[in-house]
């Protein structure tokens, strides 16, 4: 077993498509039932004994800052999240992958029983679906290990969810080809995930986090929230 030693949050994205809540706020920082996303998010791997936490944070970043003080974390500033796809904000934390758990910073977690303090293989939090779904699919054999991904969605597969564990030998395979396609390939525009789930796939073997369909939700649009934080109705009045 691997135990999970630090935990690396994303925040650097602009939000677009919740504007105009985002006009002036970064999406990690929205309040869902008067807490800030991230902040829930921290609290819980607090609790968990994930200590360790560095945030990547970009657009507005210096509202922020306070995370510092309040919570004893590291904040990583992302000047490249306006060009690049947030395989710059990995870029900037590889060497902190070994035993860690990857996180973007604007979901919001039901169950704190899916954040996890050891795992037995790298692999990525996911919910079942017996139907179409347009998001990123995994198929899995017997064993629950990822043999296949579709990014353009699929019928009865997993969907893979923005909450990834890595072992330390994954995480210096991971480092090595974060570094590849960033640096040497200059494929800046596509997501991270994209490297060990289509990239090189061949060099991982990584076996999904079975959740519950309502243990984490992913807001993309003011809709979604609203329709989970009722007091977001009056934005779409």
């Amino acid at each position: 077993m691997n135990n999970v030693e630090r935990a690396i949050i994303l925040a650097a994205g602009k939000g677009s498509r919740m504007r105009p809540l985002t006009n002036t706020i970064p999406k990690p920082l929205l309040k869902v039932f008067g807490q800030p996303i991230i902040e829930h998010s921290i609290e819980l791997l607090l609790q968990k004994g994930i200590s360790e936490i560095y945030v990547v944070v970009g657009y507005l970043s210096e509202q922020f800052n306070y995370l510092i003080e309040k919570y004893n974390i590291t904040i990583i500033k992302n000047d490249m999240y306006d060009v690049c796809n947030n395989i710059s904000s990995l870029y900037l934390v590889r060497d902190n992958l070994e035993n860690a758990i990857v996180m973007d910073g604007d979901i919001w977690i039901s169950d704190s029983d899916v954040i996890l303090t050891s795992f037995d293989c790298s692999g990525y939090t996911s919910i079942w679906t017996d139907s179409f779904s347009n998001e990123w699919i995994q198929i899995t054999d017997i064993d629950g290990y990822v043999k296949k991904c579709f990014r353009n969605g699929y019928d009865n597969g997993w969907i893979l969810y923005s909450i990834s564990y890595w072992s330390s030998s994954d995480a210096k395979q991971l480092k090595e080809d974060i570094k590849n396609e960033y640096i040497t390939h200059k494929q800046t525009d596509i997501f991270w995930d994209d490297v060990a789930m289509f990239c090189y796939p061949e060099k991982y073997q990584l076996k999904i986090k079975p959740v519950s369909n309502d243990a984490i939700r992913e807001f993309d649009t003011i809709n979604e929230l609203a329709s989970f934080d009722k007091s977001y109705m009056e934005v779409l009045l």
